[in-house]
């Protein structure tokens, strides 16, 4: 078979449900399991790596950092990093939480900085896309609750849900309107130009939700349909991230206007594919499904394979599915099995 579309095209065809000339493939990599893979297959770029394998990779828009100097090891927020080495590879964790010493959100808004959108040169972005215009482009977007838990740190950001929650709306609706007003900042850059934004947030768990769900209407749903509100009226689609069990705020997600769910962890409790499909197919596309905890890292060849037929068949019928890894693939992931999904991928996901 040949290609008669280019990734962008093949992005958009799926998210408008037309048909493309066959199902889009994605690539998440930690940078060891990617430094891994190209050198099994012999390439000496990711650009190289995704042309090989077929990988309809989308491009990452962002401004450039001209703020205030950083201390080594902290970012922007005041979070000190270190990188932590796991066995195969390497995480950069936050080991201080600069907001985890104040009381009160007035103590907050006393003492400490928030960072702003006037700290970044967004005139870069341009620059960035140029060349490029054949891939779908992702830029702007949010995620603050996992801000806030570096800000406080994880186990007192979840406290605080109960126990302070008027420090998390003010935080919240600070690192909200952050993102909101760099999203806009992106947007003008390139107006029209950007296919997806990234409207995020770790709901679930293996076995359940994270959060009550009293508490992701009240601190989180309203700020991300804000977000997608903005999202949607630049022409944009939004991309939903959310690891593990969340099958029951689905409907919560897509009633504020989640186009793009991912990753499907399918292995989590409630998240089967068929159930999925039958019950929100019509209404979201689905992104990732290949299990990156167990048949990617673990499986055969035979396996891998399996699962990518597995997928097409039941998140691809009648479309609205690109096929993914449901998270960074790892370095213990055998090369040969990255190669075998997407190759199978490319093969089989012909419409």
């Amino acid at each position: 078979m040949k290609e008669t579309m280019t990734p962008k095209e093949r992005w958009l065809a799926v998210l408008r449900r037309e048909k493309p000339d066959r199902v889009p493939m994605d690539y998440w990599g930690t940078p060891e399991a990617t430094e891994k893979i190209m050198r099994y297959l012999g390439c000496a770029t990711e650009d190289e790596m995704f042309t090989r394998l077929h990988i309809d990779h989308p491009l990452d828009v962002a401004p450039r950092y001209v703020g205030p100097p950083l201390a080594p090891g902290y970012d922007m927020y005041g979070c000190r990093h270190r990188e932590v080495d796991y066995g195969s590879g390497i995480y950069s964790e936050v080991i201080d939480h600069p907001l985890a010493q104040y009381t009160s959100a007035d103590e907050i808004e006393d003492k400490y900085t928030w960072p702003t959108p006037d700290w970044f040169d967004y005139t870069v972005i341009p620059g960035q896309v140029r060349g490029n215009e054949h891939r779908p482009i992702r830029g702007g977007g949010s995620e603050p609750f996992l801000r806030y838990a570096w800000l406080r740190g994880m186990e007192q950001a979840y406290m605080d849900l109960a126990l302070n929650p008027e420090m998390v709306h003010y935080c919240l609706d600070k690192l909200f309107a952050f993102a909101y007003e760099d999203t806009c900042r992106i947007y003008e850059q390139i107006p029209g130009q950007v296919t997806f934004s990234y409207v995020a947030e770790d709901l679930g768990s293996q076995e359940r939700l994270l959060f009550s769900r009293k508490h992701i209407h009240e601190f989180l749903l309203p700020g991300m349909k804000r977000m997608m509100e903005l999202v949607h009226a630049n022409g944009a689609y939004v991309f939903t991230h959310s690891d593990g069990a969340i099958r029951p705020v689905i409907p919560d997600l897509i009633a504020i206007g989640m186009d793009i769910l991912n990753p499907i962890q399918w292995r989590c409790k409630g998240m089967e594919r068929e159930g999925l499909k039958r019950d929100f197919g019509a209404q979201v596309i689905f992104h990732g499904g290949m299990d990156n905890q167990q048949t990617l890292p673990f499986g055969s060849v035979a396996d891998v394979q399996a699962e990518v037929l597995e997928n097409l068949a039941i998140l691809g019928a009648d479309g609205g599915y690109i096929l993914a890894p449901c998270h960074n693939i790892q370095a213990i992931t055998p090369p040969e099995n990255v190669v075998a999904m997407y190759e199978t991928g490319y093969h089989e996901g012909w419409l």
